[in-house]
């Protein structure tokens, strides 16, 4: 057994490595060993999944935020963005066409947008839980209170995505501005998993001064926090920010640490990204090839769809939500994979298939 050999083992009955050892996968040109690790995490995904793909319809709500992050084309310093806010009337007919096409989970995502008071918010996810009481709530709108996560919750919110982007304070500091914190998110991430959320993380994948020891951290913050879902996906530059001009994350580097994620935490929901998609013309089906069991189409209208450029060339900004459905079941079934209508809860290691409720996840 190669030296690789032994740490994909030892990754895979243990679930953990060293930094040297993740080192070692992050760099490694043998392709046999990058073979054996994507193989490894796709068998770790389908022990738990099966080869069932979990959609979540993704709603981009308003794409105006408060916070001027580096990195982010959404910023509240990018005058050339062109703002948006969908009504109320809107998000539910979008999930209306949602649920005929399928969709048991809505993720309502957008800036931290002042307009969106906890009052709206709570309004909203009062409004879907009511109108479609079999479906999940997911919410991806940045840092708040405590309280007000409560408020979401109390509301009827099932799951909460929120990037922790770095567990590095230092590096941390080189992508927000100042007022913005590690200290906070992190606060944030715990609040939400103590208030009973379905509580996600993750990162960007090659983001500026972004380091092996970096990514490290990230990996051990994750197995501490031991989130139901966890996002990452290429760093992309977005042509009106301070770091337009950067260069991108690689599908690779991507590919490896998907799987990675897989086996250290074997049962956590992992998308295959829209910005996945974006750097490969297959890159989601080889995220699902890597471990991943998530898939995300987008049911924002499209006039819209543009207008929310968190980076440049996103995909499927011009498709109909329909389309994007059944093209991503199409893509999904070419690699011997099944889109299933269901909430798609996590399953945590000790689990009760007639209890199958995220309340009790």
């Amino acid at each position: 057994m190669t030296h690789e050999e032994k740490i994909i083992e030892r990754l895979k009955t243990e679930q953990k490595l060293s930094a040297e050892e993740l080192d070692c996968l992050l760099t490694t040109e043998d392709t046999e060993t990058v073979e054996k690790l994507k193989a490894e995490a796709r068998m770790a995904a389908q022990s738990v999944y099966g080869k069932q793909i979990y959609i979540r319809g993704l709603i981009e709500f308003t794409n105006y935020c408060k916070n001027d992050c580096y990195y982010c084309g959404i910023r509240r310093g990018n005058a050339c963005a062109e703002r948006y806010r969908l009504t109320e009337e809107q998000i539910l007919s979008c999930c209306a066409t949602g649920y005929e096409l399928g969709f048991r989970t809505f993720v309502l995502q957008g800036g931290e947008d002042p307009y969106f008071t906890d009052e709206k918010i709570c309004g909203l996810v009062s409004a879907i839980k009511q109108a479609y009481p079999d479906c999940a709530v997911t919410l991806s709108i940045g840092e708040k209170e405590r309280a007000s996560y409560q408020a979401y919750f109390d509301a009827g919110a099932d799951r909460y995505l929120l990037r922790h982007e770095t567990a590095d304070a230092v590096h941390y500091g080189k992508l927000h501005p100042e007022e913005m914190s590690l200290k906070n998110r992190m606060r944030c991430l715990w609040d939400l998993k103590e208030i009973g959320y379905q509580t996600g993380c993750g990162f960007m994948v090659g983001s500026p001064y972004q380091t092996t020891e970096t990514r490290y951290e990230d990996l051990m913050f994750i197995k501490e926090l031991a989130p139901a879902m966890v996002g990452i996906g290429p760093f992309i530059p977005q042509k009106d920010t301070p770091f337009g001009g950067e260069t991108a994350g690689t599908l690779e580097m991507t590919l490896r640490l998907l799987s990675i994620l897989r086996l250290m935490n074997p049962h956590v929901l992992l998308p295959a990204t829209t910005a996945l998609g974006t750097i490969h013309p297959q890159g989601r089906e080889m995220g699902i090839l890597s471990g991943a069991n998530v898939v995300m189409p987008n049911l924002s209208p499209v006039s819209v769809r543009e207008k929310y450029k968190l980076y440049d060339n996103k995909i499927c900004t011009g498709d109909e939500a329909a389309e994007c459905r059944f093209c991503m079941q199409r893509r999904m079934e070419s690699i011997g994979y099944e889109v299933v209508t269901d909430r798609g809860d996590y399953r945590p290691a000790v689990y009760n298939k007639n209890k199958n409720t995220d309340r009790e996840a």
